[in-house]
Parts: C-alpha cells; structure tokens; sequence
C-alpha cells in the first residue's frame, strides 16, 4: 500500500498529505483550483500554486470556508511565499462556445503553462482531469484535502472577485461587486430589467431567456 492510499483511511493534514505526494519521489508539487463555475457572469479563473516542501501556511484552507478578509490576507502570503503562481482565464464568451467544463480545464491548462517552474506531479481538484502530460491525480474536494490546492483555490477566489469588482465599475447596474455574478435575486431581477450585458454567459439559464435574439435582413 502507497502512502497516498492511507488517505482512505486515516486523514491527514492539508500539509501531510502534500508531503506524502513529495514522498512518491516529486519534488515540484503544483495543486490547481478554480474559483467562478456556478456565476451567470464573469470568467471562470483557475490557478496553478507550487509551495516550497514543509510550509505550513496553517491558516491556509478551502476558500468557501474563509472570510472575504481572510482570503484577502492569505492571498498576500501565499503570493509572498509560494515557488511560483500561475493564473488561468477563461472569459464568458470562451465558457458559452465550449461549455463551463472545458473552459474550467482550459483556464487550468493555462494557469500551469503559466508557472516558471514546471511541476513533476500535479494535485487538480475535482474529478476531471486537466489535458496537460504531465502526471496529476485528481481528487474530489481537494481543496480541503491538499494544502496546494488550497492555496490555488484561494488566489483564484481572490483574483475571480478582484476581476468582477472591477467589471462593476463597468456596468453598475447588475451589482457584480455585491455578489461576483452569481445567480441572487437583486441579479437576476436587473438582468431581466436590464438584459445581459457582455460579461454575461448567454447560454445559462437565468441569462439565456433575456437574450434577444436579432434576426439578419433576407
């Protein structure tokens, strides 16, 4: 039996069972996360965090679990202390000609292209595993199993809300600020007064029946 199926049957620490990949014979650990798969609006981010081996970053976890300060501060350490980060994007207009799934691998693909230094081994969150050669293992809510994965679950939250404060400023009028294009009352009442605007993903339910459909002149 490997180390790496102990998991089934004691559960480590988000650190130990980074450092039981590490045991398996790979130096350059790169855990993946995505943040924005669920919104009406806005890309799906993904990133790509190699740690130095033994960091304990202790405060580091899933995203969902933290505070919007919190992921805030975190982000700052793990930028200020990781091997190398790579951020992946993959816009509205690239999720509604693909779908949310291959353009979540996609912006994944990306942000380990993006890494300066190339991992031996990486750790994806979720089930599906990302087009790339090199060897990964995938693993159904890693991001509150590996500290890696963790750490890229954090900086893709942070990057994804960063973007959409930003886009805000843009188009006010659907409050993306508040809720980061997710599908709340307040959005879905100003898309339906509003219609979707162009960070709006048009083939999701929500956005798709405000879409006005314009017919070419015969």
């Amino acid at each position: 039996m490997s180390s790496l199926d102990l998991f089934h049957y004691e559960k480590p620490t988000l650190l130990e069972f980074d450092s039981m990949v590490r045991c398996q014979g790979y130096a350059s650990l790169a855990g993946v996360d995505e943040a924005g798969r669920g919104p009406l609006a806005g890309p799906v981010v993904a990133a790509a965090v190699i740690l130095p081996a033994g960091i304990g970053l202790s405060e580091v976890d899933d995203s969902k679990k933290l505070t919007s300060g919190k992921r805030d501060e975190l982000f700052e350490v793990i930028m200020a202390n990781a091997l190398a980060v790579g951020v992946g994007v993959s816009d509205a207009g690239v999720i509604d000609r693909i779908n949310i799934l291959q353009a979540t691998l996609a912006a994944m693909k990306e942000a380990l292209s993006l890494l300066f230094i190339k991992p031996d081994y990486v750790l994806v969150d979720g089930i599906s595993k990302i087009p790339v050669t090199i060897p990964q293992k995938t693993i159904k809510k890693g991001d509150g199993t590996s500290l890696s994965i963790a750490a890229a679950s954090i900086v893709a939250k942070v990057h994804r809300d960063r973007l959409m404060v930003s886009y805000d400023a843009e188009f006010p009028q659907y409050g993306f600020a508040a809720h980061k294009g997710y599908g709340c009352v307040d959005h879905l009442k100003a898309i339906a007064e509003h219609g979707p605007c162009p960070i709006h993903r048009m083939t999701f339910s929500g956005v798709k029946e405000h879409v006005k459909i314009v017919k070419s002149e015969e």
